[in-house]
């Protein structure tokens, strides 16, 4: 008797536990501002280094269809690790079903959202890895990441119901277009810093190529640490930011841009970024159904679900876009072939990091708006902050370039600053 008894005492026990441990486990979402903010962070980071990245190789000279091939991959894979732990994490329930419960659910409307947003986000960062090589990686991300500031911030602003603090968030707005007109300023600057240093270099030089060996004799042990252009450690690298150094660089790289127009480049900036500022707002329509596209009863899409699906579709488009380049290349780039990219293991490893912190970032962005508003989760298109610290550190972007050109970068990344700052202050917290 006194065993049974004790059976059952721990049976209850067990049965109790149980149930709080189902009661206090579910889903992990951020909720809080804090978690939001922190989530902002770490994405202006990983989205901020991932296109130096996919710059240093196509410098180094490989085929950008190669490297947005790799790229593409672990991209999904990073969707997919995060679809199968965040979005499986605790017990499935009615408003809040785990990742594998809603891909059998019938809310392909959002999905459809999702997908779209993951077809325009694709479209943008394919252009913006021509767009590097034409403007450069600090101008080209400055650009696009005001348009979808100017663009993607409004749209969800509405689509939020207003959640963000207006007066803040459009201040905010406003500081990112004053950069913009600052980072064409750097831009012109330096175009014509570079553009004097060939100049003179050419009217200085009767032999070129005697003048090229003397210059680079003469710059030999000027520059002894990590040649970051041919991937090891060099003492015959010329000095960054000379004619030399330019002359050399567009040698090596894929995308040649001798003698092309800047307003080839211009244009598929300006194209990528009208594609960056729509993928948000449709991402945000994907998770939170403003529009009541969805049937009665059926849940949302939880920010884990449709970031896999925002992936696929951002995969599928990359694949496909880049496979036919590998045959019909575009900007006058060799031909390659399927065969010849599965033998190109020179930054493939690069290329896949660059994958894994595109999806991380973008994920950590989007799980952060879901909390604090995806119009303060935009936030991280200060990205640029990052992108022109590592292409100043990795590149030699601006190395000796006119004292008015330093002021102007400076007082881009000052605003840029001043942006990311306005913008995060801006966020507010969506009613659940």
């Amino acid at each position: 008797m006194t065993n049974s008894c004790c059976f059952q005492d721990l049976t209850g026990i067990f049965l109790l536990s149980e149930s709080i441990l189902y009661t206090e486990l579910k889903m992990y979402l951020v909720e809080s501002k804090g978690g939001a903010i922190l989530c902002m962070l770490l994405a202006l980071l990983f989205l901020g280094t991932w296109p130096a990245i996919l710059t240093l190789l196509e410098r180094r000279g490989r085929l950008p269809q190669h490297t947005y091939l790799d790229y593409s991959i672990t991209n999904l894979l990073a969707a997919v690790i995060i679809a199968f732990t965040f979005g499986e994490i605790g017990k499935s329930t009615t408003n809040e079903p785990n990742f594998l419960v809603q891909l059998a659910q019938d809310n392909w409307p959002s999905v459809l959202f999702a997908m779209a947003g993951g077809v325009v986000l694709s479209l943008g960062n394919l252009s913006t890895q021509y767009a590097w090589a034409f403007v450069g990686l600090s101008v080209t991300e400055v650009i696009t990441a005001s348009i979808t500031v100017v663009i993607g911030t409004t749209l969800n602003y509405f689509l939020d119901d207003k959640i963000n603090k207006a007066e803040i968030l459009f201040t905010g707005v406003g500081c990112f277009l004053v950069a913009v007109c600052l980072g064409s300023a750097v831009h012109s600057s330096n175009t014509a810093d570079n553009k004097a240093k060939l100049n003179t270099f050419s009217s200085d030089c009767k032999n070129g190529s005697l003048c090229v060996f003397k210059t680079m004799k003469e710059n030999r042990d000027q520059v002894k640490s990590m040649d970051l252009e041919s991937g090891n450690c060099s003492g015959d690298k010329v000095q960054a930011g000379t004619a030399v150094f330019l002359i050399e660089l567009e040698k090596k790289r894929a995308i040649k841009v001798f003698g092309k127009s800047t307003f080839i480049g211009l244009a598929i900036t300006f194209f990528a970024g009208v594609c960056f500022s729509l993928f948000s707002p449709a991402f945000n329509l994907a998770t939170n159904d403003q529009w009541h596209t969805l049937r009665k009863g059926v849940p949302h899409l939880t920010v884990y679900t449709a970031f896999f699906y925002f992936s696929v579709s951002c995969f599928v488009i990359g694949i496909i876009l880049n496979i036919t380049f590998l045959y019909h290349p575009v900007l006058n780039l060799p031909k390659s072939s399927l065969k010849a990219y599965l033998g190109d293991w020179n930054g493939r490893g690069w290329a896949l990091l660059a994958g894994l912190l595109c999806g991380f970032g973008n994920g950590l962005q989007f799980m952060g708006g879901q909390a604090a508003g995806y119009a303060a989760a935009d936030a991280v298109q200060a990205l640029p902050l990052v992108s022109t610290f590592w292409g100043i550190v990795l590149f030699g972007e601006y190395r000796k370039s006119s004292p008015r050109t330093y002021i102007l970068l400076g007082s881009m990344l000052f605003m840029f600053i001043v942006a990311v700052g306005v913008l995060m202050a801006s966020s507010g917290h969506r009613k659940q």
